[in-house]
């Protein structure tokens, strides 16, 4: 605390040590949650909860061989390819997403890149979900400079683009893109004016040294992502990974600790996974600093809780909902007339 009896925020660092983050996933497990809930606390309500909503808004024929996602062509999933969703569809999808209590719509497309044509169907989609007074966020695959201004001058809040796991086993995950190639579309969205949202998947065969790989490129990037999303592995079946070992429940809150003791400012978010995590699992990855949720029965083609099922979670551990931002919190004039 200061003089003026102020508290003094942890700051924020950018200069994290490979060395650093590995030191952090060896402290014993009490400790590493204290210095993570006390991190926490300096930077958010302990008892909020960000909520956001998914939606696959072009499923599956995706072109990339990751070994995770049922949506890739070269996996027999029963998934097959599908057109992009209606503009009413989506509306539709919004609008009941912010009545269950989302603050951020999120929209995805099976695509390894986006096409001009693309975009074009892409854009009126953010337009109508940003009159909603939600936040928007895409993951449509790569970008370049111009796509990701485009999006942006859309109205797009949030770009979704995770680098996975480590640049150390990225080559064991995924051929058809190079790490550097995940790095360069993140570049791009920040310099058009976008904020990140960028994590990774555990469970993929990886080791704990993979953890601290991962979340040491996220933490040493020139600007932290403003949302972590952290995933549990869904083994699909008819992908490569659809037998993998699952990850230890303890592991995966020490991974929830290090994130937000590295980036004290994200939202860290319980993202792919939570079907298979138990209530006590998710609370204390909540005591751990993951602050941010998705709302709604499926994540793209995985299954995801019901918002009923969550908001009961919520209440049992006197946690809320984050109010919108002031910026997203009633449609524009325009959009209400």
């Amino acid at each position: 605390m200061s003089a003026s009896g102020q508290i003094n925020l942890i700051a924020a660092r950018h200069d994290w040590t490979r060395a650093e983050v590995s030191a952090l996933f060896e402290l014993p497990f009490p400790d590493l949650l204290y210095q993570a809930q006390t991190t926490h606390r300096q930077y958010f309500d302990p008892a909020q909860v960000q909520v956001s909503t998914l939606m696959s808004v072009k499923t599956g024929g995706c072109t990339e061989d990751c070994a995770y996602c049922p949506q890739s062509s070269h996996y027999e999933t029963g998934v097959g390819g599908e057109h992009v969703a209606p503009l009413e569809a989506v509306v539709a999808a919004a609008k009941a997403a912010k009545a269950q209590g989302a603050t951020r719509f999120c929209m995805g497309a099976a695509w390894r890149s986006p096409k001009a044509r693309n975009l074009e169907r892409i854009e009126p989609m953010i337009r109508a979900v940003s009159e909603l007074g939600l936040e928007t966020c895409a993951t449509l695959g790569m970008l370049t400079a111009e796509q990701a201004k485009r999006l942006q001058s859309a109205g797009l809040d949030y770009y979704n683009h995770n680098i996975d796991t480590s640049q150390e086993h990225y080559a064991n995950i995924i051929s058809t893109r190079s790490f550097q190639e995940r790095l360069d579309t993140l570049e791009v969205v920040r310099d058009a004016g976008l904020k990140v949202c960028c994590g990774g998947i555990l469970g993929m065969g990886e080791t704990r040294q993979d953890w601290a790989g991962m979340l040491h490129t996220l933490a040493t990037l020139p600007e932290h992502p403003g949302s972590v999303p952290i995933n549990q592995l869904v083994r699909v079946p008819g992908t490569p990974l659809a037998d993998a070992a699952p990850v230890d429940p303890l592991d995966f809150v020490r991974v929830i600790a290090v994130a937000r003791i590295l980036m004290p400012a994200a939202h860290v978010r319980l993202s792919a996974g939570r079907t298979e995590m138990s209530d006590e699992m998710q609370a204390l990855c909540f005591v751990a600093g993951a602050n941010s949720i998705f709302y709604g029965e499926e994540l793209l083609t995985t299954p995801n809780p019901s918002s009923e099922k969550d908001r009961e979670l919520l209440a049992r551990l006197g946690m809320r909902p984050e109010a919108p931002p002031a910026s997203c919190a009633a449609p524009s004039k325009a959009a209400a007339g």
